[in-house]
């Protein structure tokens, strides 16, 4: 993973992580850090009522996102394992592309929270917010 992350070699962490691969995960870096993107797919509808994006896409995508960026920003080729996430649902996702962001906000030596936003169009305006925890492993 060290030199996928300094040749930023996306990809080969995205492949890391099946489920996001499945999904279509998308991973970039700009200015404010990294962005995760999940392109709209008409499988992801869940309501075709509205129609709106399976929260359990949503959820998946979000959980993805913060697995993403702990292996992104850690010192080390072992995986993170999720140890709790907890979901908020703010809007419905419509059927666009959907976007995340995440921050953490406390790593330790075996532990680190993730705190992930989602929207689509409009950052100020989130499809959900999650909290996460994970074991980690730091280099030594």
């Amino acid at each position: 993973m060290e030199q996928a992350r300094q040749s930023k070699n996306f990809d080969a962490v995205l492949s890391a992580v099946p489920y996001a691969s499945l999904l279509g995960v998308q991973m970039e870096e700009n200015a404010e850090g990294l962005l995760f993107t999940l392109p709209f797919q008409e499988k992801n509808i869940g309501n075709v009522a509205l129609p709106a994006i399976h929260g359990g896409v949503i959820g998946g995508f979000m959980e993805n996102a913060a697995l993403l960026h702990l292996i992104w920003c850690l010192e080390s080729d072992t995986l993170p394992k999720v140890i709790d996430f907890s979901l908020d649902y703010i809007r419905p996702g419509r059927p666009q592309t959907l976007f995340a962001a995440c921050r953490v906000t406390k790593q330790g030596k075996r532990i680190a929270n993730v705190q992930i936003e989602s929207w689509q169009a409009d950052r100020n305006k989130p499809v959900a917010v999650a909290r996460s925890h994970f074991k980690v492993t730091t280099a030594q």
